[in-house]
């Protein structure tokens, strides 16, 4: 008998693309503060995101998209942004969105979000849930 394979019993990888991975490097390492754990230069740089492998890959152009495409899920937004903010993180300000003094939208469900732009205009957030 042959076992189900099943993704759900593996870990997942996070990517992120940059153009320039000394300007990643230290903004990943410096300003969010996540563990170096690997330099496969001129590949990528792997970072431990509690856990989680991140691997910021080196690649000739990035193309922003307009939606977040890494996040972390904290739970105090308040304190995450402002130690953020601390560390030189500006956070986004979106028309048409309401957001408190923070940046902070609180989405109709009760969660929280707050979003954030890596040095390639990756955009990233921090989400609270309930």
């Amino acid at each position: 008998m042959v076992k189900e394979f099943r993704l759900s019993d593996h870990s997942i990888i996070g990517f992120v693309a940059t153009s320039d991975p000394e300007r990643a490097r230290e903004f990943y390492s410096e300003k969010l503060a996540l563990p170096l754990i690997e330099e496969q230069l001129p590949f990528a740089l792997v970072y431990d995101a509690h856990g989680t492998m991140l691997r910021v890959t080196t690649v000739k152009e990035v193309r922003p998209t307009a939606h977040t495409v890494l996040g972390w899920k904290v739970p105090d937004i308040v304190a995450a942004v402002n130690g953020l903010t601390a560390a030189g993180i500006k956070f986004e300000r979106y028309p048409g969105i309401q957001q408190d003094e923070l940046g902070i939208w609180a989405s109709p469900g009760g969660g929280k979000v707050a979003w954030f732009k890596d040095p390639d205009e990756n955009t990233l957030s921090l989400s609270q849930h309930q």
